[in-house]
Protein backbone atom coordinates (compact mmCIF):
# COMPACT_ATOMS: atom_id res chain seq x y z
CA UNK A 1 0.00 0.00 0.00
CA UNK A 2 1.46 3.42 -0.92
CA UNK A 3 2.60 5.55 2.00
CA UNK A 4 0.10 8.26 1.05
CA UNK A 5 -2.76 5.76 1.39
CA UNK A 6 -1.41 4.54 4.70
CA UNK A 7 -1.19 8.10 5.97
CA UNK A 8 -4.76 8.74 4.93
CA UNK A 9 -5.87 5.59 6.73
CA UNK A 10 -4.53 6.84 10.07
CA UNK A 11 -7.02 9.17 11.83
CA UNK A 12 -5.00 12.26 12.76
CA UNK A 13 -4.36 13.07 16.40
CA UNK A 14 -5.04 16.69 17.19
CA UNK A 15 -3.20 19.28 19.17
CA UNK A 16 -3.65 22.95 19.81
CA UNK A 17 -7.09 24.25 18.78
CA UNK A 18 -7.90 20.86 17.28
CA UNK A 19 -5.23 21.14 14.59
CA UNK A 20 -3.82 17.79 13.35
CA UNK A 21 -0.36 17.19 14.78
CA UNK A 22 1.31 16.83 11.40
CA UNK A 23 0.07 20.31 10.42
CA UNK A 24 1.29 22.00 13.60
CA UNK A 25 4.43 24.10 13.65
CA UNK A 26 7.31 22.75 15.70
CA UNK A 27 6.90 25.63 18.11
CA UNK A 28 3.25 24.76 18.74
CA UNK A 29 3.91 21.03 18.99
CA UNK A 30 6.75 21.58 21.46
CA UNK A 31 4.44 23.46 23.82
CA UNK A 32 3.53 20.03 25.20
CA UNK A 33 7.04 19.89 26.69
CA UNK A 34 8.49 21.78 29.67
CA UNK A 35 10.47 24.85 28.64
CA UNK A 36 13.86 23.21 29.12
CA UNK A 37 12.83 20.39 26.78
CA UNK A 38 11.40 22.87 24.26
CA UNK A 39 14.75 24.66 24.15
CA UNK A 40 16.49 21.45 23.06
CA UNK A 41 14.13 20.86 20.14
CA UNK A 42 15.93 22.68 17.28
CA UNK A 43 19.07 20.59 17.77
CA UNK A 44 17.93 17.34 19.35
CA UNK A 45 14.32 16.53 18.39
CA UNK A 46 13.16 15.73 14.86
CA UNK A 47 11.08 18.42 13.16
CA UNK A 48 7.42 17.70 12.44
CA UNK A 49 7.99 17.68 8.67
CA UNK A 50 11.00 15.37 8.80
CA UNK A 51 9.23 13.03 11.23
CA UNK A 52 6.22 12.79 8.95
CA UNK A 53 8.35 11.93 5.93
CA UNK A 54 10.46 9.42 7.84
CA UNK A 55 7.39 7.66 9.22
CA UNK A 56 5.83 7.40 5.77
CA UNK A 57 8.99 5.76 4.46
CA UNK A 58 9.17 3.30 7.35
CA UNK A 59 5.55 2.17 7.63
CA UNK A 60 4.76 -0.08 4.68
CA UNK A 61 1.62 -1.70 6.09
CA UNK A 62 -0.70 -1.32 9.08
CA UNK A 63 0.96 -2.48 12.27
CA UNK A 64 4.55 -1.98 11.09
CA UNK A 65 6.66 -1.94 14.27
CA UNK A 66 9.08 0.99 14.28
CA UNK A 67 11.88 1.50 16.82
CA UNK A 68 13.27 4.99 17.46
CA UNK A 69 16.82 4.55 18.76
CA UNK A 70 17.36 7.22 21.41
CA UNK A 71 13.93 8.82 21.22
CA UNK A 72 14.28 11.65 23.74
CA UNK A 73 10.75 12.85 24.64
CA UNK A 74 9.17 10.86 21.81
CA UNK A 75 8.44 13.57 19.25
CA UNK A 76 9.18 11.34 16.25
CA UNK A 77 7.10 8.51 17.70
CA UNK A 78 4.17 10.87 18.26
CA UNK A 79 4.18 12.25 14.72
CA UNK A 80 4.70 8.79 13.24
CA UNK A 81 1.86 7.20 15.17
CA UNK A 82 -0.43 10.16 14.48
CA UNK A 83 0.11 10.07 10.71
CA UNK A 84 0.53 6.38 9.86
CA UNK A 85 -1.03 3.09 11.05
CA UNK A 86 2.33 1.88 12.36
CA UNK A 87 3.25 1.16 15.98
CA UNK A 88 6.10 3.29 17.31
CA UNK A 89 8.38 2.42 20.21
CA UNK A 90 11.07 4.75 21.47
CA UNK A 91 13.98 3.64 23.62
CA UNK A 92 15.51 6.26 25.91
CA UNK A 93 17.91 6.05 28.86
CA UNK A 94 16.81 9.21 30.69
CA UNK A 95 13.83 8.65 32.95
CA UNK A 96 12.70 12.28 32.88
CA UNK A 97 12.54 12.28 29.08
CA UNK A 98 10.55 9.04 29.13
CA UNK A 99 8.06 10.59 31.55
CA UNK A 100 7.85 13.78 29.49
CA UNK A 101 7.16 11.79 26.34
CA UNK A 102 4.46 9.67 27.93
CA UNK A 103 2.79 12.81 29.24
CA UNK A 104 2.88 14.29 25.73
CA UNK A 105 1.31 11.12 24.30
CA UNK A 106 -1.56 11.52 26.76
CA UNK A 107 -1.93 15.25 26.06
CA UNK A 108 -2.25 14.71 22.32
CA UNK A 109 -4.08 11.36 22.63
CA UNK A 110 -1.43 9.57 20.56
CA UNK A 111 -2.33 6.00 19.55
CA UNK A 112 0.14 3.15 19.08
CA UNK A 113 3.14 4.88 20.65
CA UNK A 114 5.22 3.99 23.69
CA UNK A 115 8.56 4.81 25.28
CA UNK A 116 10.66 2.29 27.16
CA UNK A 117 13.48 3.30 29.47
CA UNK A 118 16.43 1.10 28.57
CA UNK A 119 19.90 0.94 27.12
CA UNK A 120 19.91 0.17 23.41
CA UNK A 121 21.88 -3.03 24.09
CA UNK A 122 18.89 -4.33 26.05
CA UNK A 123 16.55 -4.06 23.05
CA UNK A 124 15.85 -7.01 20.76
CA UNK A 125 15.91 -5.57 17.24
CA UNK A 126 14.09 -8.63 15.93
CA UNK A 127 10.97 -7.39 17.72
CA UNK A 128 10.75 -4.57 15.15
CA UNK A 129 10.29 -4.15 11.41
CA UNK A 130 11.82 -0.71 10.83
CA UNK A 131 14.14 1.72 12.59
CA UNK A 132 14.73 5.46 13.01
CA UNK A 133 18.18 6.79 13.93
CA UNK A 134 18.87 10.48 14.61
CA UNK A 135 22.43 10.66 15.96
CA UNK A 136 21.64 8.85 19.21
CA UNK A 137 25.26 8.40 20.31
CA UNK A 138 26.86 11.73 19.36
CA UNK A 139 26.56 12.91 22.95
CA UNK A 140 29.26 10.43 23.87
CA UNK A 141 31.85 12.22 21.72
CA UNK A 142 30.74 15.85 21.27
CA UNK A 143 30.46 17.84 24.47
CA UNK A 144 28.43 20.64 22.88
CA UNK A 145 25.70 18.12 22.03
CA UNK A 146 25.25 16.84 25.57
CA UNK A 147 21.75 17.34 26.91
CA UNK A 148 22.96 16.97 30.49
CA UNK A 149 25.62 15.13 32.44
CA UNK A 150 23.72 11.84 32.42
CA UNK A 151 25.69 10.74 29.36
CA UNK A 152 29.42 10.14 29.69
CA UNK A 153 31.87 11.60 27.21
CA UNK A 154 33.61 8.44 26.09
CA UNK A 155 34.73 7.47 22.59
CA UNK A 156 34.63 3.80 23.50
CA UNK A 157 30.93 4.04 24.38
CA UNK A 158 30.19 5.74 21.07
CA UNK A 159 32.05 3.02 19.18
CA UNK A 160 30.46 0.23 21.21
CA UNK A 161 26.90 1.49 20.73
CA UNK A 162 27.46 2.20 17.05
CA UNK A 163 28.91 -1.26 16.51
CA UNK A 164 26.00 -2.82 18.42
CA UNK A 165 23.40 -1.16 16.20
CA UNK A 166 25.44 -1.95 13.08
CA UNK A 167 25.60 -5.62 14.03
CA UNK A 168 21.92 -5.86 14.96
CA UNK A 169 20.84 -4.26 11.68
CA UNK A 170 23.08 -6.61 9.70
CA UNK A 171 21.25 -9.63 11.16
CA UNK A 172 17.78 -8.48 10.14
CA UNK A 173 15.92 -9.83 7.10
CA UNK A 174 16.21 -8.47 3.59
CA UNK A 175 13.82 -5.58 3.05
CA UNK A 176 14.30 -4.10 6.54
CA UNK A 177 13.96 -0.31 6.42
CA UNK A 178 16.01 2.24 8.34
CA UNK A 179 15.77 6.02 8.22
CA UNK A 180 18.70 8.14 9.37
CA UNK A 181 18.64 11.88 9.98
CA UNK A 182 21.92 13.80 9.80
CA UNK A 183 25.20 12.22 10.85
CA UNK A 184 27.68 9.89 9.22
CA UNK A 185 25.38 6.84 9.12
CA UNK A 186 28.11 4.69 10.64
CA UNK A 187 25.42 2.45 12.11
CA UNK A 188 24.30 1.36 8.64
CA UNK A 189 25.84 -1.91 7.34
CA UNK A 190 27.03 -2.17 3.74
CA UNK A 191 24.18 -4.57 2.95
CA UNK A 192 21.75 -1.62 3.10
CA UNK A 193 21.30 0.70 0.14
CA UNK A 194 20.12 4.31 0.26
CA UNK A 195 16.92 4.47 -1.78
CA UNK A 196 15.44 7.87 -0.94
CA UNK A 197 16.64 11.18 0.44
CA UNK A 198 14.94 14.37 1.58
CA UNK A 199 15.86 17.61 3.34
CA UNK A 200 18.95 18.24 1.22
CA UNK A 201 20.07 14.66 1.68
CA UNK A 202 20.11 14.68 5.47
CA UNK A 203 17.07 12.40 5.80
CA UNK A 204 17.83 9.04 4.20
CA UNK A 205 15.90 5.83 3.70
CA UNK A 206 18.02 2.67 3.73
CA UNK A 207 16.70 -0.75 2.71
CA UNK A 208 18.51 -4.01 3.31
CA UNK A 209 19.15 -5.83 0.08
CA UNK A 210 21.39 -8.43 -1.52
CA UNK A 211 23.69 -5.80 -3.07
CA UNK A 212 25.92 -3.07 -1.67
CA UNK A 213 24.56 0.40 -0.91
CA UNK A 214 24.04 3.11 -3.46
CA UNK A 215 25.72 6.38 -2.65
CA UNK A 216 23.27 8.95 -1.25
CA UNK A 217 23.89 11.17 -4.27
CA UNK A 218 22.47 8.40 -6.46
CA UNK A 219 19.24 8.20 -4.51
CA UNK A 220 16.05 9.89 -5.58
CA UNK A 221 15.76 13.24 -3.81
CA UNK A 222 12.57 14.79 -2.48
CA UNK A 223 11.85 18.19 -1.00
CA UNK A 224 8.90 18.88 1.31
CA UNK A 225 7.36 22.31 0.98
CA UNK A 226 7.85 24.31 4.15
CA UNK A 227 10.26 21.80 5.66
CA UNK A 228 12.27 23.21 8.55
CA UNK A 229 16.01 22.77 8.28
CA UNK A 230 18.12 22.46 11.41
CA UNK A 231 19.66 25.85 12.24
CA UNK A 232 23.23 24.56 12.37
CA UNK A 233 24.96 21.84 10.33
CA UNK A 234 25.73 18.71 12.27
CA UNK A 235 29.37 18.69 13.47
CA UNK A 236 30.00 15.27 11.91
CA UNK A 237 28.46 15.90 8.52
CA UNK A 238 29.12 19.17 6.71
CA UNK A 239 28.15 17.84 3.27
CA UNK A 240 24.87 18.93 1.73
CA UNK A 241 24.15 15.83 -0.30
CA UNK A 242 21.48 16.17 -2.94
CA UNK A 243 21.88 19.88 -3.70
Amino acid sequence: MPSESLAAAAPPSRGRAGKPLHLMSDENFDEAFPENIQNLSPCHWTSVDAARQAAQWLVTEPGTRVLDVGCGPGKFCAIGAATTPGHFTGVEQRGHLCRTGRSMFRKYDIPRAEIIQANITDVNFRDFDAFYIFNPFEENVIESLRIDEAVTLDDTLYLAYTKWVHTELSLLPEGTRVVTYWGDCEEIPSCYRCEETAFKGQLRLWVKGPIGPLQPTQAQSHTLTGAREMPLPHPHDHRWIGE
